[in-house]
């Protein structure tokens, strides 16, 4: 079987599903390194993989942004990017276009210098790269090793032709669609981003590695070989450029276990008092937005005399602890997965990875989208009909109780119910057999076994396979 690295950036939201398709690989038989910033290390040991330290970019969340230790110009753009939130989609977006001007080629030399130095001590017959690594996707592209890439979120990142562009959503949830005079400005943005880093790669490139191809577009850097998406295959996504497999895996949850005791119980205790079980969430970065948290429980709380609501609040859970009662549990973080079907209904950001939880376990949302692909993934929602979309920033507490009734009515309820029982045959383990196969077939390769490993020291490095 192959020896693979799997390269993650270091944010919780993507290095949790990656370790997740690391263990499905692990699992199949594969050798498996995990690399990703030196926080990550116990993700590697829960999937059986080694582990690698890398840092592929200045910025880190190890599972609640604000709580991440972080360089003090990190932490400034996430209260500027926080900021920029409450002020709507396009504004949103363009801090989001500034800020990666200035981060995602930080230091490509010494990504570059990192991810060869690795090569050249565990020889892997191929990486998986997530593909916001821009980084070290353009490190591999320039070292000429075989790689597959890992879309964490909506398809769109993968861009799908010329008019598509990285930061510019192709399509927008009724309640947040902006006016086309305020677009203009973002398509001028995403456009001048993907002048500058295209510039960017081939100079990188051309000093590097002169014979290498030339990258292309720099956020259309991807495999030529396979790749993996955490998400369903929704039929009115746009057609896969040619060229790799395309494999939608549906989500990218590992195994989950049973509910603990101790949530087990605040769940009795809470449909004690409540006929029906509201989950609130807003993932690593958003949870800060509080003022959205409190208008939803308070119009959970307020209007919705038969529904509890349990909220996963980062690091403003003291902030919201005076909502804490009867019928609210107020806590930092929350085991989203394995909780998810005990309730009846979510609220969340619109983030990929709770879009797929969702429709995983068949829960019906109330999507409140603020930022990066969240209005792609809100969208879909919208479309495949298991959740409704309203603007967080111009949700009041009385809408509330309306908003989460459209979301959790027969039909909606229905839908979500009846993708559960699609993706069932989905997930890690699928992309794990289907990813080693057409990386073999790409690359003309084929692992060894242990056997033909043995005489080799524990942990030295095998030299290339041919390719």
């Amino acid at each position: 079987m192959p020896r693979i690295v799997i390269v993650s950036p270091p944010f919780h939201s993507h290095a949790a599903p990656l370790s997740a398709l690391a263990a499905a690989l692990a699992a199949d038989g594969a050798e498996v390194f995990f690399a990703c910033a030196p926080a990550f290390e116990p993700l590697a040991d829960r999937a059986g993989a080694g582990f690698v330290p890398l840092t592929v970019t200045r910025n880190a969340n190890t599972g609640v942004a604000e709580r991440t230790d972080q360089a003090a110009r990190e932490a400034a753009r996430l209260g500027e990017f926080l900021t920029a939130t409450r002020h709507g989609p396009v504004e949103t977006l363009l801090t989001q276009a500034r800020h990666r001007r200035a981060d995602m080629l930080a230091d490509p030399e010494g990504v570059y210098e990192d991810l060869r130095e690795l090569d050249r001590r565990l020889r892997p017959d191929w990486y998986v790269v997530d593909q916001l690594a821009y980084a070290a996707t353009l490190a591999l592209h320039c070292l000429g090793v075989p790689y597959a890439s890992y879309c964490p979120g909506h398809p769109s990142y993968v861009l799908s032709g010329p008019e598509a562009f990285f930061g510019l959503p192709r399509d927008w949830p009724d309640a947040v669609r902006p006016a086309p005079s305020r677009l203009a400005a973002l398509d001028t943005a995403v456009r001048d981003n993907d002048r500058a880093f295209t510039g960017l790669f081939a100079a990188f490139a051309r000093d590097r590695t002169p014979p290498a191809p030339a990258p292309g577009r720099a956020f259309a850097l991807t495999s030529a070989h396979a790749v993996v998406y955490a998400y369903p295959a929704l039929p009115w996504l746009p057609a896969r450029p040619g060229g790799p497999v395309h494999l939608f895996a549906g989500h990218m949850a590992g195994a989950d276990g049973p509910l603990d005791a101790d949530w087990t119980r605040r769940v009795k205790e809470l449909r004690e008092r409540a006929e029906r079980v509201v989950l609130v969430a807003f993932g690593t970065f958003l949870s800060a937005r509080d003022d959205v948290l409190r208008t939803v429980v308070s119009g959970v709380l307020d209007g919705m005399d038969d529904t509890a609501v349990v909220v996963a609040a980062g690091a403003r859970a003291d902030a919201l602890a005076d909502l804490a009662g009867d019928r609210a549990v107020v806590v930092p973080a929350v085991p989203q997965r394995q909780l998810l079907p005990h309730v009846d209904a979510m609220v969340h950001h619109g983030g990929a990875n709770s879009f797929t939880e969702c429709l995983r376990a068949g829960v019906p949302a109330l999507v409140l989208p603020m930022s990066s692909d969240q209005f792609s993934v809100a969208r879909d929602a919208e479309r495949a009909g298991v959740g409704v979309v309203r603007d967080p920033n111009a949700l009041r507490a009385p809408d509330v109780p309306d908003a989460l009734a459209a979301a959790m009515e027969g039909p909606v309820r229905r839908r979500a119910s009846r993708m559960a029982r699609d993706l069932r045959q989905y997930g890690p383990a699928w992309a794990a057999g289907r990813l080693v196969a057409a990386m073999e077939k790409a690359t003309g390769t084929v692992g060894e076994t242990a056997g033909e490993a043995t005489g080799e020291a524990a942990g030295e490095a095998r030299r290339p396979r041919s390719r």
